[in-house]
C-alpha cells in the first residue's frame, strides 16, 4: 500500500472519512482524495530540558556512612510504561496537557514532556521526574500555542534518562514532528539494525525513535500517509499521538494492545489521552476510542479517520483492567471499576472461605475487595494503610528492620486485624517477595489466619507490549503451582481469579483481549531480542538499577499464539459495538 501511496499522489487506494459527528466509521470508506500538503521550511525547533546529567542518572545501592540508600520503587507490580496526551483547538493546550499528564501520573513516574506548537515552530520541555517536579508556571509560560502532546513515563524500552523522555521532536526536509508513544515495539531491533545500516543516526535508546526515522525516509506524501507507511513497518504495541505545525494526529495498532480515547472540550477542543481519567479533568466529554488500526487526523479541515492497515481481531491488554487504569476511567469501552467490582465477586463465589473482615492491599486492590466483601456478606474494613509521600530514596538505619521497604509503604492497622480471620484482597502476584511480606507484616499485628484473594489470573508470561515484567524465570506463577505458592508467601489458603471465569464476565467480548500474560499465547510474536527493564529490581521496593541498560528478552516462538494478519477491514471489527 505505501508503494502505492508513494507512486500516486492521488492516494486513490486510500479510503478517507470525514467524521461529522465522529460516529464509528462504516465498514466501507468513503473515497475521497486527500488534498497534498505544500512541502514547508523547516521551522525551528525550541527544547527546554530541566534537570542536570547528576539529577538525571540514578545511583546503585550503596553504603552511606554506614547507613543503606535504597531506591523506593513501586511494589512488586506489573508496570505500564506510559501515559499520552494530545490537545488541538484551545488557547491553553499546554497547561490543559499539563492537567491531563496529572490524571494519568499513575501510568509514569519516571519523566514527562510537552510539546507544542507556536508560529510554527514546535517547542518542548521534557524533564525526569513527576509532572509537578518537571513543569511549573515559567516552563508553561514558554509553551504557547493551541495543539500539544505530552507524555509521562515509565521506561519499558531505554533506559531512564533525560533523552529519552517523551515527546520526542525531529526536524526533517518537509517540517518538524513530534511524537508521544504509549507501548513497545517487538521488531524494534531489527528495524534500528536496518536504519542504521542505510545511515541513520539514533540519539536515544527508545524504540519510539525508530518511528521519526521511518517517517523521516518515507517518500509518501502527505505527511498522513508517511505516518501510515511508517506504521506498517511496525509490529507491537504502539497508541501514539504527533504533532506537526498544523495537525494533530492520533493512531493506534491494528490489536489495539493500549488504549486511547477521544474526547471534546465545550468549545470544539479535540482531545485524546490514553484514559478517560484524563478528559474528565479538564471538562472534555469522552465521545469514543480510536479504534484499533486506525488514524485520525485533526486539522482546521475538521477530523478525519482512515484505516491504518488491515488487522485481525482486537486485542486488547486485560491488564488495563486489573491494575493499570484508575478505576474511575473507561478503558475498552468497559468501566474499569465495575470490572474489577466483579472480579471480586467472582472470588468470593469461587473460593469463599470463613472469615471476619476483608482488607485489600491499597490502592490497587481496594475495588475487587469492595466487591468480595459485597457478595461475602463480610464487612469490608482498612486493614492496610498507604503512605503516599515515601520518596523515591531513603536510608535504613545501621540495625535492619525486616520488610523495611514494604513497611515504609504499608501500615497494618492492629485494631481490624487482631484476632481475626482476615481475607487480603490484591490484584495480581507478580515474584511473590512482596505478598509474603504482606502476610508477615498482617500476621505480626495479630491476624489469626490470613487468606489471600488475587483479583487476576496466575502470571505466567512476560510482556511485550509495553508492560514492565520480570522474564518468565522470575515469575513465581511459572515455576510453582497454587499450593506451593501459597506456602512461599505463607498464607492460611490462596486463591487466583480463574482465566476461564474472566473470560465468561467478558461474554462476547472475550477473544478481543489479550491474555499472554496468563497463558503464554502471543498475538504477535517478539522477533529477536525485545528490549525491556525492571528485571533488575528485588520486590520493586529496594533493589539495584546498575545494570539497567542490559536487560535483554530473547524473544520466543509460539506458532499457535500467532494470528493470521491478513483479515480485511470489513471482517475484523464491529464498529457498532
Amino acid at each position: 500500500m505505501a508503494a502505492t501511496a508513494a507512486a500516486n499522489p492521488t492516494i486513490s487506494s486510500i479510503s478517507i472519512t470525514r467524521l461529522s459527528s465522529l460516529s464509528p466509521p462504516s465498514h466501507h470508506f468513503n473515497k475521497l482524495i486527500y488534498h497534498l500538503l505544500k512541502p514547508i521550511p523547516k521551522p525551528l525547533h525550541v527544547t527546554h530540558s530541566k534537570n542536570p546529567l547528576s539529577d538525571i542518572i540514578r545511583e546503585t545501592t550503596k553504603n552511606l556512612d554506614n547507613n543503606s540508600l535504597y531506591f523506593n520503587d513501586d511494589d512488586d507490580k506489573p508496570r505500564e510504561e506510559c501515559g499520552v496526551v494530545g490537545i488541538y483547538g484551545d488557547p491553553e493546550a499546554s497547561r490543559l496537557c499539563y492537567l491531563a499528564l496529572h490524571a494519568l501520573q499513575h501510568r509514569g513516574q519516571e519523566g514527562a514532556g510537552i510539546v507544542c506548537v507556536h508560529d510554527n515552530v514546535l517547542q518542548s520541555v521534557t524533564g525526569v521526574g513527576l509532572v509537578s517536579e518537571v513543569f511549573n508556571e515559567s516552563k508553561l509560560d514558554k509553551l504557547p500555542g493551541d495543539i500539544a502532546i505530552g507524555h509521562v513515563r515509565y521506561s519499558t524500552a531505554g533506559s531512564s534518562m533525560l533523552k529519552n523522555v517523551q515527546p520526542f521532536v525531529a526536524a526533517y526536509r518537509f517540517g518538524s514532528v513530534g511524537v508521544a508513544h504509549n507501548g513497545n515495539l517487538v521488531n524494534y531491533q531489527a528495524l534500528r539494525a536496518e536504519l542504521e545500516e542505510n545511515g541513520s543516526i539514533f540519539n536515544t535508546s527508545s524504540d519510539t525513535e525508530v518511528v521519526l526515522h521511518l517517517i523521516a525516509i518515507s517518500k509518501a506524501r502527505p505527511f498522513l500517509l508517511r505516518i501510515v507507511e511508517a506504521c506498517e513497518k511496525l509490529e507491537g504495541a504502539y497508541s501514539m499521538v504527533f504533532l506537526t505545525e498544523d495537525k494533530l494526529v492520533a493512531v493506534r495498532d491494528p490489536f489495539g494492545f493500549r488504549p486511547l480515547v477521544m474526547g471534546r472540550r465545550s468549545n470544539g477542543a479535540v482531545v485524546f489521552a490514553s484514559e478517560t481519567c484524563a478528559l474528565d479533568l479538564i471538562e472534555a466529554t469522552y465521545e469514543r476510542e480510536v479504534y484499533p488500526g486506525e488514524v485520525i487526523v485533526v486539522d482546521k479541515e475538521g477530523v478525519q479517520s482512515l484505516c491504518l492497515m488491515p488487522h485481525p481481531e482486537p486485542k486488547s491488554c486485560i491488564f488495563e483492567h486489573i491494575y493499570f487504569a484508575l478505576p474511575n476511567s473507561i478503558v475498552f469501552g468497559r468501566s474499569v471499576y465495575e470490572s474489577r467490582r466483579t472480579f471480586g465477586e467472582i472470588l468470593a463465589t469461587e473460593a469463599p472461605v470463613d472469615c471476619d473482615v476483608v482488607i485489600a492491599v491499597p490502592d490497587s486492590g481496594v475495588v475487587a475487595a469492595l466487591g468480595y466483601a459485597a457478595k461475602a456478606g463480610v464487612a469490608f474494613q482498612q486493614g492496610l494503610i498507604r503512605s503516599h509521600y515515601v520518596g523515591r530514596t531513603f536510608i535504613e538505619p545501621s540495625q535492619k528492620i525486616r520488610d523495611f521497604g514494604v513497611k515504609l509503604k504499608l501500615s497494618p492497622v492492629r485494631a481490624v486485624l487482631e484476632g481475626k480471620r482476615v481475607v487480603v484482597v490484591d490484584d495480581s502476584i507478580v515474584r511473590g517477595t512482596t505478598s509474603s511480606k504482606i502476610v508477615r507484616l498482617i500476621k505480626e499485628a495479630g491476624a489469626k489466619e490470613v487468606h489471600m484473594r488475587i483479583a487476576s489470573p496466575p502470571i505466567i508470561g512476560s510482556c511485550y507490549y509495553g508492560v514492565d515484567t520480570p522474564s518468565a524465570e522470575e515469575l513465581i506463577s511459572n515455576r510453582m503451582n497454587v499450593e506451593e505458592i501459597r506456602e512461599f508467601i505463607g498464607s492460611d489458603s490462596l486463591a487466583f481469579l480463574p482465566l476461564d471465569s474472566l473470560k465468561k464476565l467478558l461474554g462476547n467480548e472475550s477473544s478481543n483481549f489479550c491474555y499472554a500474560c496468563f497463558s503464554g499465547k502471543y498475538p504477535v510474536e517478539p522477533k529477536g531480542k525485545v528490549k525491556r527493564v525492571g528485571d533488575f529490581l528485588d520486590d520493586g521496593l529496594s533493589g539495584s538499577m546498575e545494570s539497567i541498560d542490559g536487560g535483554w528478552l530473547q524473544g520466543t516462538r509460539n506458532q499457535k499464539g500467532v494470528v493470521n494478519r491478513t483479515l480485511n477491514w470489513e471482517q475484523e471489527i464491529n464498529f457498532s459495538k
